[in-house]
């Protein structure tokens, strides 16, 4: 067939429309009803078992994402024996032929570092935390610490496309888009899945691409949406000086007119997308103005996250934000703070990271519990490896660089429905491979989607001939970590 052929492509169009009729998917204007009378997710020709699947324990997510890898064992795996094998080579017994970046890989010795940072006990459930995190300290007992998380890749781009969209090749649906595919939204003025971006102020960061939050093979109405620090938070939302709303509004009624007879014609998701487009475009010219006017905000908010809280764009902004997001029953919210890839002068590194983000991640625990709504919102913090615990580069008394270790690394996840004061798992005396409980990236990824109410192995959607999910054909629910 020509597809350059317009009386090929219309004969093409027709049979297509023909087969949706008979499969009860070509409804003409299904998508502008659907938003403009509310309701979940929009069943689609791929959909197979959207909604919830049992009752959910937590109604939104909020997920701090530490791009570039933190340094676990200079966090939260506190390994005091270290000390005395200081500068000593890291056993061959213990890394069992691991194998090592391009950064470490033509070392001569690969010397263990042990943590320079003082540890100690807090809360009733006695975890052990860093000096670096003296506010999310004061917050232990609500927090599940999973230190055995454990991934495929040992680089970042495909690290953080595995924790992202379940797997490491770029191309899938992002977690956010696969929970706005399965649940859909709770509010019609805001999107269902916001995206927000904060900057490290140490170092060369690495990038954060916008198809971390895509939606892969989904239709595009499931991607996120990006809200900015500077300028308009979305932009072309702003109407120019001279616009008339009236008129505003029949011309976009009449575009959906159209787009829906074109629907009816070619059957394409795509023009499901653009209608719903138009219309959550024209809803949030009044709710993102509002959602970001922090005005009506007191003192005593922006004290509890932290000085940095007035500058948008930092991480304690975007965290208040997150809140204020939440508040609007916005069903997936992602963070993502970049600096965290400390391969040289991680004190230093270390150090300025945590200043810039433990007061807010503490600050929107509490905030959330203060607002009766911690036990339904679920707050996720982690990156998407750990470093190694032998240095990269020379190893001194104060300074040292870590490399990538996919092997076992912290996460922690509080509220909605997840157990507070406690540790899963536990690492070996290195801090490098698991030693009990291991949590598999894709059984996070199942744990979170169970928690708001989705079977991870019933949401699939069939691509190319197979049905995908976002634990692919993998992943457990660990039963531990509920409440």
């Amino acid at each position: 067939m020509n597809f350059f052929d317009p009386i090929q492509e219309n004969l093409s169009l027709q049979s297509r429309r023909q087969l949706l009729q008979r499969t009860g998917v070509g409804i003409g204007g299904a998508a502008l009803s659907s938003l403009l009378h509310g309701g979940g997710a929009t069943a689609t020709a791929g959909d197979e078992e959207s909604g919830l699947h049992h009752i959910a324990k937590a109604k939104r997510v909020i997920y701090l994402f530490q791009s570039g890898g933190p340094s676990q064992m200079d966090l939260w795996d506190y390994k005091p024996d270290l000390v005395a094998r200081r500068g000593v080579d890291l056993p061959d017994s213990i890394r069992m032929g691991q194998r090592l970046t391009g950064m470490t890989a033509r070392q001569n010795s690969l010397p263990i570092a042990p943590s320079i940072f003082n540890f100690s006990q807090h809360g009733e459930s006695g975890t052990w935390v860093s000096e670096l995190l003296p506010h999310t300290a004061k917050m232990v007992d609500d927090l599940c610490l999973v230190k055995t998380v454990t991934t495929n890749a040992i680089n970042h781009d495909p690290g953080i496309t595995f924790l992202q969209t379940g797997h490491e090749l770029p191309g899938r649906p992002s977690m956010g888009a696969w929970m706005h595919y399965g649940l859909g939204s709770m509010n019609e003025d805001l999107p269902a899945f916001v995206v927000l971006l904060s900057a490290g102020n140490y170092g060369a960061a690495q990038p954060v691409y916008s198809r971390l939050w895509g939606s892969g093979f989904l239709p595009t109405s499931h991607q996120g949406v990006q809200m900015r620090a500077a300028g308009d938070p979305v932009l072309y939302l702003r109407d120019p000086a001279f616009g008339d709303p009236a008129r505003k509004r029949k011309l976009l009624d009449t575009v959906s007119s159209l787009n829906a007879l074109q629907y009816e014609k070619s059957g394409d998701s795509e023009i499901q997308t653009r209608i719903s487009q138009y219309e959550m475009a024209y809803r949030m010219q009044t709710s993102v103005p509002e959602l970001t006017d922090l005005s009506e905000e007191p003192e005593s908010t922006f004290e509890r996250y932290g000085p940095d809280s007035r500058k948008p764009g930092s991480f304690a902004a975007n965290c208040l934000l997150a809140r204020r997001l939440a508040e609007r029953d916005v069903r997936f919210i992602q963070l993502y703070h970049t600096g965290w890839d400390h391969h040289g002068g991680l004190p230093a590194g270390m150090r300025t990271l945590c200043g810039e983000t433990d007061q807010p991640c503490a600050a929107l625990i509490q905030d959330l519990k203060d607002r009766g709504m911690f036990e339904d919102t679920l707050v996720i913090w982690g990156g998407e490896f750990g470093r190694t615990i032998y240095s990269q580069g020379k190893l001194t008394e104060t300074n040292y660089g870590r490399d990538h270790h996919p092997r076992s690394f912290t996460m922690w996840m509080a509220g909605g429905g997840v157990k507070g004061g406690v540790t899963h798992g536990e690492t070996d005396e290195f801090s490098y491979n698991v030693a009990r409980d291991p949590v598999h990236v894709h059984d996070m990824q199942a744990t979170i989607m169970h928690l708001m109410g989705i079977d991870h192995e019933r949401l699939t959607y069939k691509f190319q001939g197979r049905r995908f999910r976002l634990t692919d054909i993998h992943g457990h629910v660990v039963k531990d970590l509920l409440t």
